[in-house]
């Protein structure tokens, strides 16, 4: 049968249209590991509050751990199947890249050197923060310039040490760092009085002072930020479906708290009108199937752990011990920084 040139041009444009159709992804070596062991190994801080620390009872509560438990929840289907690795500043990254651990939610910044050179992938901020100083209030200090010539107790390791030294060079100022291998002691000989100084990302600065001292009110935060330290979970290069499914894992927290869709309200919200809030919850079009994942991967993150705005109150905001304000950690529809790629 002899077909017209009509009918020829609309069969090369069917067949076109369907070789652009998404196949689902195949699942990658991490995702098999993971489902095989029943675990996502999580590397976490040793315990710094508001980001991955050990509660009262025993539980891992923070940002970091509840991406953690998204994850968890969004592949394994029960957020409770995460193995935590603590792990300090100088250690943190060997795991990772030795395959000991799954994905490193442990308040790490992402710079080009790690991300370029270490064998990692930083799959999206989950908090934009910066460096800063605390003082005690006895000292007088009200403002970084007071602190030329100073002793400031900084631990190693971190970008923190390396953006002391290049602040103060770039100010044509002289400072005096005093550099600890952990955590602990940097902050014992800070508040043993051998350093005028103590500096970090603020967020940790605000978690220390609330939990590390008797009367928070003797220690102050200077206003000053000297350095941008956007935080957030990294994967091992070389498995492009892992790295994937953490990051469309965080941005579906950002984009529920745009969407309005919170821990309480998902299950109802399936049957939304919204195009947009179907996709995101698996009501409409399989976005699972694109991440070797099935429909409803969102769904259950979103209900194990609440929409990233949730996450940010109980942990860090205005929930938490720490009422840090939102800041650049708010929504872009509210001059923030929060920003999700679409889910469609």
């Amino acid at each position: 049968m002899k077909l017209s040139p009509l009918r020829c041009a609309l069969l090369v444009l069917a067949g076109a249209a369907a070789g652009f159709a998404a196949p689902a992804a195949h699942a990658g070596k991490t995702l098999d590991a993971v489902r095989q062991h029943g675990r996502v190994v999580c590397g976490v801080s040793t315990g710094l509050p508001g980001f991955s620390a050990v509660d009262s009872k025993g539980n891992w509560v923070g940002l970091d751990t509840d991406v953690c438990r998204a994850l968890a929840a969004a592949v394994l289907g029960d957020a409770g199947k995460v193995k935590w690795t603590p792990l300090n500043s100088q250690q943190r990254f060997t795991p990772l890249q030795a395959g000991e651990i799954d994905v490193l939610s442990r308040n790490t910044t992402w710079t080009l050197t790690r991300d370029a050179s270490m064998g990692l992938h930083f799959a999206a901020v989950t908090y934009y923060d910066g460096q800063g100083f605390m003082v005690a209030k006895k000292s007088k200090v009200t403002n970084v310039k007071q602190l030329k010539g100073a002793e400031i107790c900084v631990q190693s390791g971190t970008t923190t040490e390396k953006n002391l030294t290049d602040y103060f060079r770039a100010q044509g100022m002289k400072a005096k760092p005093v550099v600890f291998e952990s955590y602990e002691a940097s902050l014992k000989a800070f508040f043993s009085g051998r350093c005028q100084a103590y500096t970090t990302d603020v967020s940790s600065l605000a978690a220390i002072r609330d939990k590390e001292v008797k009367n928070p009110d003797d220690y102050a935060i200077l206003p000053e930020l000297i350095s941008k330290e956007p935080l957030g979970p990294a994967v091992r290069r070389g498995d492009d479906e892992w790295f994937a499914i953490v990051k469309w894992v965080v941005y579906a927290l950002i984009e529920a708290e745009e969407l309005g869709v919170t821990q309480a309200n998902a299950e109802s919200l399936k049957r939304s009108a919204n195009p947009a809030v179907q996709r995101l919850l698996g009501g409409a079009e399989d976005m699972g199937r694109l991440l070797g994942l099935d429909k409803e991967w969102a769904y259950r993150a979103i209900r194990a752990v609440g929409n990233y705005g949730e996450i940010f109150d109980r942990n860090l905001g205005a929930n938490s011990p720490l009422k840090l304000p939102r800041g650049s950690n708010q929504l872009w529809t509210k001059g923030g920084l929060m920003y999700a790629p679409p889910i469609r």
